[in-house]
Formats: C-alpha cells, structure tokens, sequence
C-alpha cells in the first residue's frame, strides 16, 4: 500500500467508525473524496491548525455538506483541536462535530454547509472578497492578500438553481484562486443520477468561462496534476470533474445509493477494514500516519513568513496597514460613534419628505464616507432599490470592456436574489469587507434560505428590501409583499426593521452596521413618507426597535402601534381622535423586544388593554401586542393592481379606519 493510500484510507477507517456511533450519517462522500482530500491537504492548502482564523489562510468549504465527516477527519488529522473523542462525539447534542458542518461549532469550520448548493456559493462570495481585498491593499511586492478558495461539491450541489446562479457569476468575475473539485459518482439517495441528472457538466462550466478538468478521482498524481494546472489558470475559476466511487473500500457496498446516507453496520465495516489493508481497531491511528498528516509546523511556517510580509508591508504602508488590521478585527471606525449620531442630527434637521428607499440611500451616502468596507449590491435593481451611494464605484459594469475593476464596492448580481445573499454570507465569512445586498421585499422568498443561514451562522449580512407593501401600486399582487414581513420576524436572530421617516432609515442603517452577531433585514418603501417630529429623548429610543412617538397628559385610552408608512396613518387617526391616543412606533419588533420588562413597560403598559395594531401586511404577529381586546387594521389577502393610494383605500388601511378600530376598542 502506497503511503498516499495509508494516509487517504485514515479519513475513510475514520469516517466509517464514527458515523457508526450513532448509526446515522453520509459515509459515501468522505469514502469517495478521501484520495482528492489526501492530495489537496497535503500538498496544497495552506493553513495553520493552531490559528484556524489566521487571515491569510487558504479557506476549505465541504459544499456536500452531507460529507462532514472528511473534513472532521481531516481537522483532526493535521493538528486542529478537534480530538478523537470529538470524532466519536459524532451528531452528539452539542458536540464539535455536528451532523453538517456548523459555522462556529468546529476549529477550521469556515461555513454552514447542509443546504447543497450554499457552501459553493459562500465559496464564490469568499474568492470575491479576497479578489476585492487583494485589489485594495495589495502593493507591488508587498501582496498581503493572497489565498485560494478550495471546494468539495457533489452531483446535489450542481442540481440546486443557486449553484447555477453563483457558478455563472464566478465565471464573470473570472475568480481565478476559487477551485472547485467535483464528486462525479452518479449517485444520489434515490439511486443512480442518470435519470434526474444527464447534463454535460464541464461543457456546462466551460459555458460559464471555467477552466475545467476530468480525472480519476482515485488517482492521486492525476489529482495532483489538475490541481496545479487549476493553480496556474489565473483568469478562471476552475473545476476539477473527479470521477469517484462513492463509498470507496467498502466491498459490498461501494458504488450503491444506500452508501451514500446510511451507516455502514459492522459487517460491512469490518470486511472494508480487511478490503483496505486498514489493520487497526476503531479510531487508532498509527504514529506514522498522523505524522503524514501534520500540518503544525508547516502551517507555524506559513504563517510566520506571512506575519513578516505584513511586518514589511506594515513599515512601508502604515496607513493601509491599520485599515488591513481594522477591517479584518470586524472593528468599525474609533469615530463612528460621533460621527453617526451628528449625521442622524443631520438628517432630523433636514425633515425630509420622502420614500424611506430614499432616506436609505441618504443614509448610504453618510456612513459610507467613514465606511470603505462597504460592498453594496443590487439583483438587477440599483435604480429601483437606491443601493448606489455617492462612494459606489462598480466592479462590473464594464462599459464593454472584458476588464473587472475590483478596486470598486458595488456589484451588479443580476436576477440573482438567491445568489446574491448567498454570496454576501461568504464575503461576510471571509472577512474584511460589509456586504449589503437589495432587491424587491417580494423577491425575498427567493433567498430565504441564504438569509435563515446568515441568522444561524450569526454573521452581519444586510439584506435590503425596497417596495414593502401594496403602497408599490400597479405592478400588482405578484409583486406586493404581504406575509413577508411578518415571516422574516419569524427567522430567529434576525433583525427586521422597517421604518416609517428618514431619521428611523439612518438609525435602522446604524444598528445593522453595528450589529455583529446576526443578520439585519431594512425594508424601505416606493412611496413618500412624511417626516415624524420627535425630541432628542425620542431620537435616542429609537434603536430599541419600539417607542413613544405621541403621547397624551395621564393614561393613554388606547395605543395604537404601527410601523412604516401606516405610521403616518396612525398619528393623523390619533390627531383626529377625542380619544387620548398614544401612538408607538415599532420599526423592530425584535429589538423592541429584547428591551427589558421596564421600558417595555413603560412603552406598552399593560394596564392600557385597548390597543389597535396598523401595518399593510398579514396580522397575525399583532395579536401578541393588542391582545383579545385590541384591534389589528391590516391585510388578510393578496394585493391588487392599482395606483397605491386606491390600494389603502380599498383594504381600508386608512386614518379613517384606524379611527373606528380605536373607538371599537376603547
């Protein structure tokens, strides 16, 4: 046996024995992919076992996320803190080696992989980042920024839409350090692919300008080989197609679909050890393989070289040196506190009366001046979604030439709502830039996946959503938003805000660039807003997402809450009441919400039973606030097409309306 196969045949005895455990995971794809594994660690990753978030490292993404136990294996293997009793911890609840690849759970994990198609598509967000970062920082002779993308992906990866969507704009940007190895074995759950799956995989990528390779993924030196030609192709981003036998060693079972999500049982375990030469009991690993596979002090080395390239750059470059840093430590600016509160003074004292798309984009055009880690973007709606700030300089929008420039910080995704926020999770990932990222609140649903993982993952993409309600008019019912609101209040750890002027815009754009620990929805509207007068004591509650904007002398009657554009309506319905009407603004019920019992309180009494709810989408959320004797003035159907002004009257989303809700409850 060939030490390349000893070494390979450890993530296979590895990956079979801790999947056992539990007698529940996916050992084909770690059998099949061991020989592409064994090559590309062992000759071309560089990483450090000892720093996993060392910033130069080369990142590896599993796509074929059912396949964690490889990269499990392969962690363990070269150093990283993930021991054999981890291996054997396998699917345990709370375990580091979870049943997919969890964001945070494991040392050298660099995303969530489960959902196929999203770990590929992370990967193309990270190659861009590092492209944009390279474009930025890097000097002649001083390249800070220099990695590779590496990716595992398998025949589910390329049958998910996202992956076509993500492949064909990795293409455009010709992201020449993302390689990508595919386990072609013709296997799914149901059986051979054949009858789901006939299409011409390279030819496919070749179509979306991929330097693209075939080989015997069992074949290490044919491995090895493709892998720096992959390297060389600077221009491209490159898939190496490996023809693999899933399951590979086990002699009863190997290229079969039930080896692809089921244990493989005793027998079968113990008559692989014997097909494999693989003499050793359950999670021994001889001395001599584990130092086959040690990356410590190669990975010490790499980064010690780099540390002494960014000690010269950091000489010659100060400047940029200290942003490099910054940027890379997730820190915002030392003077943005000052400088975001005097430009929401700003704003206030501008009163401005205007769609909240358009107080987004003032806002923009304020942060992004102290912000150059800003990387914004569009699904083919920069006009429509006002995503385009003063200091937006296109990466793509080439003019006719084939030239990128990656020294911009807005991308034109195309209709690729999907994509797109899949992406933005892998720039985030990566680190150094702040992706956000917009199309209609409608075309949510096409990315609600990417969004639901950025909110697990409790990384800070921004999702920006214009055209928030029926107010859009005449585009119609297939494009105007009615539960999406209320759903995306649903994803845990995700930040909605929807507000109703342009100081609640400036503040919603604060909290979310501040926000580290999740993701952040901004839902703007198509019509004009008007400005709300508030004190500096008003200004400064709104970020806990829920407060007082109308009060009344004593105990209120009634409170009336509302959000966005039906806020306007609920002050001009308070204002005409003989009724003492306090009316709450809540842009965020979850920031409202994580406020203590006090201020909430103090917000909402519960004293004060009679309560009316205003917002032009599904009530259902509202309950919980107006309670069995309060009122909700909202949707319970789709839209309709007409001018918006003929929608709210006609779904009586009205002050009129709001009116006799508040004396219906009070």
């Amino acid at each position: 046996m060939s030490n390349r196969a000893k070494l390979a045949n450890a993530i296979r005895a590895l990956a079979m024995d801790a999947i056992q455990i539990p007698n529940s995971g996916h050992p084909g794809a770690p059998m099949g992919m061991a020989d592409i594994a064994e090559v590309l660690y062992n000759d071309f990753m560089k990483h450090n076992p000892k720093n996993p978030k060392w910033v130069d490292r080369d990142r590896f993404v599993m796509s074929n996320g059912h396949g964690s136990m490889l990269p499990y294996s392969v962690l363990h293997l070269t150093g990283y803190d993930l021991t054999i009793d981890d291996l054997k911890a396998f699917r345990k609840l709370h375990s580091k080696t979870p049943g997919h690849p969890e964001y945070g759970y494991t040392p050298g994990i660099e995303t969530t992989t489960g959902p196929l198609g999203q770990g590929v598509t992370n990967a193309v967000g990270m190659a861009l980042a590092e492209k944009i970062l390279a474009a930025q920082f890097n000097k002649e002779g001083h390249e800070i920024v220099d990695h590779k993308t590496y990716v595992f992906l398998g025949d589910g990866c390329l049958m998910e839409g996202i992956s076509h969507e993500a492949c064909s704009l990795a293409g455009s940007f010709g992201l020449g350090k993302l390689i990508c190895f595919y386990d072609d074995n013709d296997i799914s759950i149901d059986g051979n692919v054949d009858g789901w799956f006939i299409d011409d995989t390279p030819k496919r990528f070749e179509a979306y300008n991929w330097h693209v390779q075939s080989v015997d993924g069992h074949d290490p030196e044919a491995i090895k080989k493709a892998t720096e030609a992959a390297i060389a192709e600077t221009d491209k981003p490159s898939i190496i197609c490996c023809n693999t036998v899933i399951g590979k060693g086990a002699p009863n079972k190997e290229g079969g679909h039930h080896v692809h999500g089921e244990a493989l049982g005793m027998e079968e375990i113990e008559a692989t050890r014997e097909n494999l030469g693989w003499s050793h009991v359950p999670f021994d690993i001889p001395d001599d393989v584990y130092a086959g596979w040690d990356a410590t002090e190669a990975g010490k080395a790499a980064e010690s070289a780099w540390n002494q390239k960014f000690a010269a750059y950091q000489e010659k470059f100060p400047e940029e040196a200290a942003e490099f840093e910054r940027r890379m430590a997730h820190d915002l600016p030392e003077n943005w506190a000052e400088y975001a509160e005097k430009f929401i003074k700003e704003v206030n004292e501008k009163a401005p009366t205007q769609a909240s798309r358009i107080s987004s984009k003032m806002a923009l055009n304020g942060y992004c001046k102290v912000l150059p880690e800003f990387l914004g973007g569009s699904a083919d709606l920069t006009p429509s979604n006002n995503t385009f700030s003063e200091c937006s300089v296109s990466i793509n929008d080439t003019h006719g030439s084939t030239e990128m420039n990656f020294e911009g910080n807005y991308i034109s995704y195309g209709v690729r709502e999907f994509g797109m926020s899949a992406i933005m999770n892998g720039v985030t990932l990566h680190g150094g830039l702040l992706p956000y990222g917009a199309t209609f609140l409608m075309f949510s649903e096409y990315a609600r996946n990417a969004l639901r993982m950025a909110a697990l993952m409790k990384i800070q993409s921004i999702f920006v959503y214009t055209h928030d309600s029926i107010g859009l008019g005449e585009d119609g019912p297939t494009h105007q938003p009615i539960e999406q609101i209320p759903t995306l209040r649903m994803i845990p750890n995700m930040t909605v805000w929807r507000p109703c002027d342009a100081v609640e815009t400036a503040i919603a754009w604060k909290v979310a660039i501040e926000r580290k620990n999740g993701p952040s929805c901004l839902i703007f509207s198509r019509q004009n807003l008007a400005h709300q007068n508030r004190s500096d004591d008003q200004i400064a509650n709104i970020d806990k997402g829920g407060y007082i904007l109308k009060d009344t002398d004593g105990t209120p009657d009634v409170i009336v809450i509302a959000t966005g554009s039906e806020v306007e309506i609920a002050m001009e319905a308070a204002e005409a009441s003989d009724k003492k009407v306090r009316v709450v603004s809540m842009p965020s019920v979850d920031a409202f919400e994580a406020q203590d019992d006090a201020y909430k309180e103090s917000v909402l009494p519960a004293a004060v039973t009679a309560r009316v709810a205003v917002e032009a989408a599904i009530m259902d959320g509202w309950w919980k606030y107006v309670g069995s004797k309060g009122a909700v003035v909202g949707m319970t159907t789709f839209g309709e097409s007409a001018p918006a002004s003929e929608l709210f009257k006609y779904f009586g989303i009205t002050a009129e309306k709001v009116g006799e809700a508040i004396n219906e409850v009070a």
